[in-house]
This record gives structure tokens, C-alpha cells and sequence, in this order.
């Protein structure tokens, strides 16, 4: 288990601002639905998880955002679970 800074606002819409703090967990299985701190191609990002058949998709909480579809071209590591989001005011 760790804690991650967030950088963009990709997760508005999850409740997940710039600047939180993320409560990840390493331990915690990957699946349809949940969010996930994952790195695609050497990039890291912040999105909830969607799996298909021939491709995970990474789907943000943003309308300005597009989803990203890892397919077996690509490099992906799924870093840990999101579990909880810590905020200062």
C-alpha cells in the first residue's frame, strides 16, 4: 500500500482532483470497474478499468478526455487499486 499525488483532472467526475493524495494497494485484484493507477507505454495515469475481450480500456471521469484501449501492442502495468482519496482544503 501507498500514496500517489495527482497530477491532472482526467478524475473530476470520480470526486479524484489535482492534487489529492491516493490511498493505492498493490494487493487489491484488478477488474472490470474499479480504479486503477496504471502506467501504458512508460506513461502513468489515473483511470477506472473496463475488460474486454482483446483489450483493456482505461476510461477517465472527464468528457474532455478520451478513453485509452490497451490492446497486446501496448505495455501495460496496472501499479495498484485506488482505495480512498485524501483532500486538503
Amino acid at each position: 500500500t501507498y500514496l500517489i499525488k495527482v497530477s491532472g483532472t482526467s478524475m473530476q467526475d470520480a470526486g479524484i482532483f489535482d492534487g489529492d493524495l491516493l490511498v493505492v494497494d498493490r494487493s487489491v485484484k484488478p477488474k472490470t470497474g474499479r480504479l486503477a493507477v496504471c502506467c501504458v507505454d512508460g506513461q502513468f495515469t489515473i483511470k477506472r478499468i473496463k475488460v474486454e475481450a482483446d483489450a483493456v480500456i482505461l476510461l477517465p471521469a472527464n468528457s474532455e478526455f478520451k478513453p485509452i484501449r490497451v490492446t497486446a501492442e501496448n505495455d501495460l502495468v496496472i501499479w495498484g487499486i485506488v482505495l480512498h482519496a485524501i483532500r486538503s482544503f
